[in-house]
């Protein structure tokens, strides 16, 4: 079948809930697809940051090939050999001590929010049910609806209420909006050490550092949801390591941990945050999988040894710098770390959307976020001659 048949078949029958870009894709390997029709495009969008290693990568490949040949499944009623080698292996690269793991990112939120409350509640000694929870605005951090309940984004939260009580909002980058809003009753301050869906957005310099004081001596939990931004995409291991002193208590990963073939997240704290749970007290059917323990163990592996943090770091600053030096009328600012980039269109000029399209005809997958940013996060495998190639491209395009 064809782009336009394939298109209109996915159309009739899923619900509409994603305006994709006019392209079907059939095939990929490393930084490129091809779609239906043979066509070959740079893939910098990464399956919004799940594909850090690339699609299909061989050592990923083998090792999905391999376990799927031995186990796939056994659910938690049984022990499989490879989820404590996993949960080992992320404690390490995360230095913290104990993991619990999920699917998806918006499960891995979610077990984040029962943590805190949980932990809230056992070990600070909060009045039962009068835990309070902080987030920022313009957050996203899924789409479940206890998760939608605390958005600041009209269109997540339309038709999906009532929604879960305990949380407040304050606004990204300001410690001390976020001093003047903690209680007693404040468990835990969620937070992305930079905004994504919202646009590419970075706080002020030193922000996390005085969030990591403010939790501290509050008892109050510091989570960083580093599901986007979090396994190389900013040039570090974990954004939240631009700023000095600003380990968070939990971690909370997934995307790139499934190495872009397989879903798999997790929370990553220390003894005493998780363990508030006892047998019972949550759980998944696939959660920690022999499959999926096994990719991620090797996609950790592959961001460790290839250095793909560090290459991020290399090449995102050359193509930010080659950005920014780009003299355009629709361009009111690139900004970002990393390969974790964003380009804002000036509204005089339009919506982004137009600008990605016209980057698709000329090879270069990219995705608009919050109607005016061209989100550009391509894998981190990325060599700079590519980026050489995808920067002329975008230059034809933006001037």
């Amino acid at each position: 079948m064809k782009t336009q048949e394939l298109i209109h078949q996915t159309e009739n029958y899923s619900a509409a809930n994603y305006h994709p870009l006019p392209i079907v894709i059939s095939k990929a390997e490393g930084i490129w697809v091809w779609d239906v029709e043979g066509n070959k495009y740079l893939d910098c969008l990464s399956a919004y940051s799940a594909l850090n290693q690339g699609h299909r990568h061989p050592a990923i490949m083998k090792t999905l090939l391999e376990q799927a040949g031995r186990v796939t499944l056994t659910s938690r009623a049984f022990h499989n050999d490879q989820m404590g080698p996993l949960l080992s292996k992320l404690c390490e690269v995360c230095e913290m001590e104990m993991a619990l793991p999920m699917n998806t990112g918006a499960e891995a939120v979610e077990t984040a929010i029962k943590t805190a409350r949980k932990w809230g509640y056992q070990v600070k000694k909060v009045p039962d049910g009068q835990a309070e929870i902080i987030v920022c605005r313009d957050n996203f951090h899924g789409r479940t609806t206890t998760i939608v309940g605390f958005s600041t984004e009209a269109q997540y939260r339309d038709g999906f209420g009532p929604f879960t009580p305990g949380f407040k909002i304050v606004d990204f980058g300001d410690a001390t909006q976020l001093e003047k809003v903690i209680t007693p009753n404040t468990v835990a301050f969620i937070v992305e050490p930079m905004q994504g869906e919202a646009g590419i957005l970075m706080p002020p310099p030193g922000y996390l550092t005085k969030v990591r004081e403010l939790c501290t001596k509050n008892r109050v939990l510091f989570i960083a949801d580093e599901i986007q931004t979090g396994l190389g995409r900013t040039g570090k291991m974990f954004a939240y390591q631009h700023d000095a002193n600003a380990k968070p208590d939990m971690l909370i990963i997934g995307k790139a941990l499934g190495g872009g073939v397989y879903p798999v997240s997790a929370v990553v704290s220390s003894r005493e945050v998780l363990g508030v749970f006892k047998p019972g007290d949550h759980g998944s059917t696939f959660g920690g999988n022999p499959l999926g323990s096994a990719v991620a163990r090797t996609a950790l592996d592959v961001l460790v040894d290839e250095k793909l943090a560090e290459n991020s770091r290399e090449q995102g600053g050359y193509l930010l710098e080659q950005l920014q030096a780009i003299s355009s009328e629709h361009v009111k600012e690139v900004r970002g770390k990393g390969l974790f980039i964003g380009i804002e269109i000036r509204k005089t000029s339009g919506k982004a959307r137009p600008f990605c399209e016209k980057l698709m005809k000329l090879g270069v997958l990219a995705k608009e976020t919050h109607d005016q940013v061209i989100r550009l996060a391509p894998p981190l495998i990325i060599k700079r001659a590519e980026i050489d190639w995808m920067i002329a491209n975008i230059r034809k395009v933006l001037t």
